[in-house]
């Protein structure tokens, strides 16, 4: 219900306005009558009531000065002023203090109730928009720190111009930042396995638990600390010393890292941007920032960024690694695991330790996947699904949080050929170890023949073919050639008649008679001539 009141200074009036109306059927309490306009004022001010009924001429204080205090002292109070005809200068004063409504005496109570009614609808409709207003302060005031995280956001990503951030400052309360100025971004790091069970079904909390430490962290410094859509905290450090700063930027990035490892038991990796000299500058510090998050791809997790330690103006180019190509493909076809992880190793170990941006290390990782896979491919064809595998891993590399990630997904994957690669290499290398020895049994008496020829009879790469040929019969080719061509040798030296020692080397495959025997010596122990006569003796005893 709404309050209203009543002045005028005859009695009889005021009773009979009182006693006409039901006032509670229309919506109001009756509050009061009173004689005057002093007296009046002052209740008004002990009971603001909605409204008030008042006539003009009154002694102590008439209608029109009261109705300019009440102005003044209760503006939410309406006034209809209750006039005679001979008032209408009055009612025109009272006009301009713009009183709600004037109404010309007497007034009948059908009238009455028709104004009251009429007010009502209006004194509505403003409780109403009061209401309104006031859930939208409320609204309001539960979302300023949301409002206030995204202007920092925006004033970050130069999304905002400096007059409307200027204006936006002053808003939310915020003192201006001046220069230097820096931004850190802090990035929580996947969870391992002593915090996964506190923080894997709790991730609101965990970011939250971010910003608060940086908060704490940073209480009594000029900085503004804020969280993004991302869900990255970001703390805006402003008016540090330029001597000696950046080391104290440092310290105060290392102190946010070791709390959330003390106290919150989750890592967090902070990416430092470059110091700038103007407020219209930070999206450039905070881009930086970014970037240095991106190394810990390289560098790994829980440790402090910053980007200007990392990247130098210069030249990198990126040439194929023959050699580490040529040595993996060797230790997949021989099956050792333990040589290629020590490559995959090497490999991720040269990355780690370069100054190459981060780009240069991406087409890296890229070149060496391709690599992998190709040697794979070459030595199964199309056996498993390695290409299948390599496509998902390169369009999806982004994907991979940490160098660490890279080398578990090629150290997985070289297993897996591996074990498909002994799986069969027990038959086909005997297939293949059993043609390049007929191959020298049909060639072996000549002086020509090679490693390289068996390698191209048996279609395979010298290194290789020298690995399997020893794994299956215990010696290197050339050792299993020289024994073949000695054994021959040692039968045609017992032949009757005689052969001649120069026949007998050019028979087997050696052109040069000297060679020969130096060679039969070193291998049988004795001269070709010291063996024949010493098998023509058995033979004759």
């Amino acid at each position: 219900m709404y309050k209203i009141m009543l002045v005028d200074d005859e009695s009889e009036v005021r009773e009979a306005i009182r006693e006409s109306i039901d006032w509670p059927r229309h919506g109001y309490e009756f509050v009061g009558g009173y004689a005057n306009g002093a007296e009046a004022l002052e209740a008004i001010l002990d009971h603001r009531p909605d409204l008030v009924l008042s006539d003009i001429c009154m002694p102590h204080m008439d209608g029109i000065e009261m109705t300019k205090q009440v102005a003044q002292a209760a503006p939410d109070t309406k006034v209809v002023i209750l006039t005679g005809h001979d008032e209408f200068d009055y009612a025109q004063q009272a006009l301009r203090l713009k009183v709600h409504d004037f109404v010309i005496k007497p007034i009948t109570p059908r009238e009455l109730r028709a104004l009251l009614d009429k007010i009502k609808i209006e004194l509505d409709r403003e409780a109403e928009e009061r209401d309104n207003m006031a859930r939208l302060r409320e609204q309001l005031q539960e979302s300023l720190p949301l409002l206030k995280e995204r202007f920092l956001e925006c004033l970050v990503q130069g999304a905002i111009g400096e007059e409307e951030a200027e204006r936006r400052f002053a808003y939310f309360g915020l003192v201006k930042p001046v220069p230097p100025l820096v931004a850190l971004a802090v990035d929580i790091d996947q969870l391992n396995d002593g915090s996964r069970e506190r923080w894997e079904n709790n991730p609101e909390l965990q970011r939250y638990a971010a910003y608060k430490i940086a908060s704490e962290t940073t209480e009594g410094r000029d900085a503004l600390v804020f969280r993004t859509k991302e869900e990255r905290v970001v703390v805006l450090l402003y008016g540090f010393p330029e001597e000696g700063g950046e080391a104290e930027i440092s310290q105060l990035a290392e102190s946010i890292r070791r709390s959330m490892e003390k106290y919150m038991k989750f890592t967090v990796t902070i990416g430092v941007g470059a110091p700038c000299s103007s407020l219209s500058d930070i999206p450039w510090s905070y881009e930086a920032s970014l970037s240095a998050l991106d190394y810990r791809f390289l560098l790994g997790n829980n440790r402090v960024i910053r980007l200007q330690d990392l990247e130098r103006p210069s030249s990198y180019s990126c040439p194929p690694d023959y050699e580490w190509n040529r040595k993996f493909a060797s230790a997949l076809k021989t099956g050792t695991h333990r040589e290629t992880h020590l490559l995959i190793e090497q490999f991720i170990g040269q990355l780690k330790s370069s100054p190459l941006p981060l780009e240069v290390c991406y087409v890296r990782i890229q070149s060496m996947m391709i690599d992998v896979v190709s040697s794979i491919h070459e030595l199964l064809g199309e056996s498993g699904n390695w290409l299948r595998q390599l496509g998902s891993a390169l369009q999806h590399i982004d994907k991979f949080h940490r160098l660490e990630d890279v080398e578990a997904w090629l150290k997985n994957i070289s297993c897996e050929a591996i074990e498909l690669i002994a799986d069969r290499r027990s038959d086909l290398s005997q297939l293949q170890v059993r043609s390049a020895i007929e191959y020298i049994e049909q060639h072996y008496r000549e002086e020509s023949l090679s490693l390289m020829d068996i390698c191209n009879h048996v279609h395979m790469s010298k290194s290789y073919f020298s690995t399997l040929f020893k794994q299956h019969t215990g010696q290197t080719m050339m050792e299993y050639v020289t024994r073949i061509r000695l054994e021959t040798a040692k039968t045609l030296l017992q032949a009757n008649p005689p052969i001649k020692t120069y026949d007998i080397a050019a028979g087997v495959g050696y052109g040069d008679p000297q060679y020969f025997s130096v060679l039969f010596k070193k291998h049988v122990g004795v001269t070709p001539t010291e063996y024949r006569d010493a098998m023509a003796k058995e033979s004759t005893a």
